[in-house]
């Protein structure tokens, strides 16, 4: 009988770790609430599927050597942070602009669509540091030596993309039935710059991390 990848009581520790992580409020899973507030559900979903894509892609860099890459080159990964940061925060600032700028406000709330989900949710996660904090002090001491790197890779993969899938997805669709039941204006006015608020408290998150 072939030997799993990973020693089973040390994936259900892992698994248990991750499941603290995945529903700590963090820059991903405050910036799912904003995004299911500001524009309902489908777009949160959309969102946790772009920042799950990224864990992918952190996932990889592991895979290479992430380890090696900080410890050469600190300062790429903090100005990636620090870029990611500046991208929220706009994202941020555009969401109490539009808040407060009530020129036209429609009779019934309506969901905003402009910006692309996908690539919001990737930019947040790709740039957030509790990302390269995992991937460089987290998931390493669960690493057997003695045992194939990639098949545990992709055990950890499918664990946290699993777990993170869930509480993100939580997150969105609870900031989502918010924005639901929001239909008068100066409600809608609120939620605004609640989200926005979000958004920066999310920029915020990212840089102190650092």
């Amino acid at each position: 009988m072939a030997a799993l990848p990973v020693d089973p009581h040390l994936y259900l520790a892992f698994l248990g770790v991750m499941a603290v992580m995945a529903v700590t409020p963090g820059p991903a899973n405050i910036f799912a609430v904003a995004t299911g507030m500001d524009k309902g559900k489908a777009a949160a979903l959309t969102a946790v599927l772009g920042m799950n894509a990224a864990t992918l892609v952190w996932f990889a860099a592991a895979a290479l050597g992430l380890g090696a890459l900080v410890a050469a080159f600190p300062q790429v990964f903090r100005i990636i942070a620090v870029l990611g940061a500046l991208y929220v925060a706009w994202l941020g600032i555009k969401a109490l602009h539009g808040a407060f700028n009530t020129a036209a406000e429609p009779d019934h709330a309506q969901v905003r669509r402009g910006r692309n989900a996908l690539i919001d949710g990737f930019m947040v996660q790709i740039a957030n540091p509790k990302a390269i904090l995992f991937f460089t002090a987290v998931l390493p001491p669960f690493l057997d030596v003695s045992r194939p790197v990639a098949p545990q890779l992709a055990l950890f993969a499918v664990g946290t993309i699993s777990l993170d899938l869930l509480g993100m997805s939580a997150y969105g669709l609870g900031g989502a039935a918010l924005a639901r039941q929001m239909t008068a204006p100066r409600f809608r006015k609120g939620f605004g710059i609640v989200v926005g608020c979000l958004l920066l408290l999310a920029a915020v998150l990212i840089v102190s991390r650092l």
